[in-house]
């Protein structure tokens, strides 16, 4: 059997059960009837799920089980089969940073055809599952424009001067490269008009089929016939939730309402970050996703960052000390997270040791947080993390150093991926932050200060939720297009500025000249390495 580095799935059925009992737990808390709701709109993560002609799952898993149905997102298993793709050369590559990653779909496909046979034979529709969702609860198979052009290689550029948002309608695939398709072993996938991976597309936001079928209706104790709009992504419905959040408006500024949101760049920050921002023209950069025509902001071009882990490399440094479990308890004594202990405790140190700012306690840890390879810039999927001063110290101030030194270096890696969009054609100077690890004032300061940009918070720090509902709300007409429903409802909250103290911008430019420098050492270790197993 394979050596898997990376192996994680999920179950289809389980998610969907977790959805209506999610929607029933939100009406029964907002004492709001079923029939009060008025419109559904689904994201979730770019993760693979593979169904029968009965609609029935197909195992993804060694093991044969049907209910591991799904290959989750961050499951990097088709490592092998990215590179086997990326060697192809295809035109369509140039739109996903010159390379396919083992986080995309055609990868994993690929990968399940050369291990899987029974379940490849078996699948009948293979979905995004944003997708899915909305398919399961319409019937109407009709893709996400969000997912098929930024995980499947779909070229929704093809669109451009046939559709418009406005328009408002389902349209016929044409963006698919039947070529890429069979050079790279996976041309049985064009059969059917694409019946597998998508015959027709959509904005996000679209209207489906006729709605809540009565089963799914029942099953999220909602109307049958009730709305559902096309799908995006998590990350990208967190974009949609939070991009127009403006902290107020300059009365000289002369720039467009049209320029300003190209000046933006979104971090949604969970268990990975993604890093977007849009453009009126399409900008290839080397090592970043995209450039994805309505991507994520439909009719613009979404150029998509990423690192692939954040919270949840915070969580494995946390819980993989010594002195966690009891940082644990005592936190939950007190009935605060555990982040909100390390900040005091750091605080602390910070007086005790009478340092000139917080940061500066991590002069002698450095950190390359690639725990689970590099997303961008470098894109390069066998990048391993690394970690520079430990000693024997295992007390829980050494814990809360070392947070703080992944906390930072986590922020190292948007600099740079903001440093490289910017030196590719953007022009970003603001940032928005949603998502879990928004809610950590010290995460925020600490990118702000190493970035050297404000980043606004949005006054709904569920963006993500919101963006879902934006999709609803377009559904159901209550905004003609996802842009309306983005001015209306998004809203800024708190401004966090970067430190005006030149001594805090001199310490990080100098460590992250050391964080730069820590991939070019892993390289050379590598090279070293390969020649004495030559």
């Amino acid at each position: 059997m394979p050596n898997i580095t990376f192996g994680i799935q999920q179950s289809s059925t389980d998610i969907w059960l977790a959805v209506c009992t999610a929607v029933k737990a939100a009406c029964s808390l907002a004492n709001v009837a079923g029939e009060e709701v008025t419109s559904l709109g689904f994201a979730a993560t770019c993760s693979l799920v593979a169904v029968d002609s009965d609609g029935e799952p197909v195992s993804v898993s060694w093991s044969g089980d049907t209910r591991r149905n799904i290959i989750v997102w961050m499951d990097h298993r088709a490592v092998k089969q990215a590179e086997r793709i990326n060697s192809s050369n295809s035109p369509v590559l140039q739109y996903c940073g010159g390379a396919v990653f083992p986080e995309m779909e055609p990868p994993k496909l690929l990968w399940v055809k050369d291990n899987l046979k029974e379940s490849w034979s078996m699948a009948f529709r293979w979905m995004d599952l944003s997708d899915w969702l909305s398919y399961k609860a319409t019937g109407d198979d009709t893709r996400s424009l969000c997912s098929t052009v930024c995980k499947w290689t779909y070229l929704g550029h093809a669109h451009m001067h046939q559709a418009s948002e406005e328009d408002s309608r389902d349209m016929e695939a044409c963006g698919w490269d039947d070529q890429f398709w069979e050079e790279i072993g996976l041309g049985d996938l064009v059969d059917g008009h694409h019946a597998k991976i998508g015959r027709s597309v959509a904005f996000p936001g679209h209207a489906l089929g006729c709605g809540l079928t009565p089963d799914s209706a029942k099953e999220l104790g909602l109307l049958a016939g009730t709305p559902v709009g096309t799908s995006m992504i998590d990350a990208h419905a967190g974009g949609v939730g939070v991009m127009e959040s403006k902290a107020g408006s300059d009365p000289e500024s002369k720039e467009t309402d049209v320029e300003a949101i190209c000046r933006r760049m979104v971090l949604v920050c969970g268990t990975s970050t993604c890093h977007m921002a849009v453009s009126h023209t399409k900008l290839f950069i080397p090592g970043v996703w995209g450039p994805f025509w309505s991507g994520m902001v439909p009719e613009y071009w979404l150029t998509e960052g990423g690192q692939s882990a954040t919270g949840a490399l915070l969580d494995y440094v946390i819980e993989n000390h010594v002195a966690s479990p009891h940082l644990v308890k005592s936190a939950a004594s007190r009935r605060i997270s555990i982040f909100e202990l390390l900040n005091e405790i750091l605080e602390t140190m910070r007086h005790e040791l009478g340092s000139p700012f917080l940061a500066a306690l991590t002069n002698d840890t450095h950190v390359l947080p690639d725990f689970h390879g590099n997303r961008s810039p470098i894109a390069d999927p066998k990048s391993k993390g690394m970690l520079c001063g430990l000693t024997l110290d295992t007390s829980e101030k050494q814990l809360a150093l070392l947070y703080l030194a992944t906390v930072q270096a986590i922020a190292y890696g948007t600099r740079h991926i903001v440093e490289h969009c910017n030196a590719h054609g953007h022009k970003v100077d603001t940032l928005l932050a949603c998502g879990g690890l928004a809610k950590n004032p010290l995460y925020i300061q600490e990118h702000a200060d190493i970035i050297g940009y404000p980043i606004i918070l949005p006054r709904e720090n569920e963006s993500v939720l919101l963006g879902a509902a934006i999709l609803g709300a377009v559904a159901s007409k209550k905004y003609t297009t996802i842009r309306h429903a983005m001015k209306a409802l998004n809203a800024a909250g708190q401004v966090v500025y970067p430190s005006q103290d030149p001594k805090v911008k001199n310490y990080h430019n100098a460590k992250y000249h050391i964080f730069r420098g820590l991939y070019e050492q892993q390289l050379e270790h590598r090279s070293i390495m390969a020649k004495a197993l030559a």
